[in-house]
């Protein structure tokens, strides 16, 4: 009887469980919808700005386009834009990526040699890289700017990769070093029994296993690098650098303020601009949240 009563109890229990209602619940969700709406709407209205005639938008500036008129979006892929944009997107890829493979490589050397070797010193060199994450890169330009003007690298995209790198490091080592803590000093004993090197233990059996991390620096590195305008704009506008040879962020102000009259065409290349980066993040994000979360792990 005990048996049974016990059984009829629980059914009951559950059932009362699943009707306690949350009223926090739906502020939760309205607060998430209020969110991405003021992040989105933004972007949405300029990508369906590119989409109008300049007639359309003075009339109703929040309206939908009608008719829908891609002519701005030609002009800028295939028409009078076409070598600006082209040439911009090209140095944008070619910087970003340029500072994204020097940011992983000099900063999972740099983290291996603070985790891995036992050296007086390796806890204050961490606390250097840590203490850089503190100091703004725009308080930097202008040093940095008389540096690369004395060497002659204004107006090349070499002048914009080395300061972006030497900016990224300590974000990138801050990051990496967890990583490289965290594998097994047990895994480098075997190796190093069977004949392996600190250079091939590095290679072979530390990268693949910071592959993580190294890709989540990876992201950061290249999304910061496609976003970067100050320094573009000392280094490569005025530079004296053609149009052609800026990156985007840079090209899109510069666009913006020759052809202020056109503001459907502004919002045209403003909304390509924004693509490639869009795309890269959306597909790496997952790596970064893997990569964040095993750096706090470790």
């Amino acid at each position: 009887m005990a048996t049974a009563t016990m059984g009829t109890r629980v059914p009951t229990q559950e059932i009362r469980q699943k009707k306690v209602w949350s009223w926090s619940q739906p502020w939760v969700y309205l607060v998430a919808l209020v969110a991405v709406g003021v992040a989105v709407g933004p972007v949405l209205w300029v990508v369906l700005g590119g989409a109008r005639t300049n007639p359309q938008f003075l009339t109703d500036p929040a309206g939908l386009p009608n008719p829908w008129n891609w002519g701005n979006y030609a002009d800028i892929l295939g028409g009078q834009f076409a070598q600006r944009f082209w040439g911009q997107l090209w140095t944008s890829s070619l910087i970003a990526i340029a500072t994204t493979a020097g940011v992983v490589i000099l900063g999972t050397s740099v983290a291996y040699a603070i985790a891995r070797f036992p050296m007086r010193g390796t806890g204050a060199l961490f606390s250097v890289f840590a203490a850089g994450l503190m100091f703004p890169a725009t308080v930097g330009i202008l040093p940095t700017w008389i540096i690369i003007n004395e060497i002659g690298l204004v107006g090349n995209p070499l002048g914009v990769i080395i300061p972006q790198v030497a900016f990224a490091l300590p974000t990138t080592v801050v990051i990496l070093t967890p990583f490289v803590k965290a594998i097994p000093n047990e895994i480098e004993e075997a190796a190093s029994i069977d004949g392996a090197t600190r250079t091939s233990f590095f290679f072979r059996i530390l990268l693949p296993l910071a592959r993580p991390g190294m890709v989540t620096v990876g992201v950061l590195a290249f999304v910061g690098s496609w976003n970067s305008y100050m320094l573009p704009l000392f280094v490569l506008g005025a530079g004296g650098a053609p149009a052609h040879q800026h990156t985007l962020p840079l090209g899109v102000q510069m666009f913006t303020t020759q052809f202020s009259a056109s503001m459907t065409s502004i919002m045209a290349f403003s909304s390509l601009a924004l693509i490639p980066a869009l795309v890269f993040f959306f597909t790496m994000q997952k790596y970064i949240v893997n990569g964040l979360a095993g750096a706090v792990k470790g």
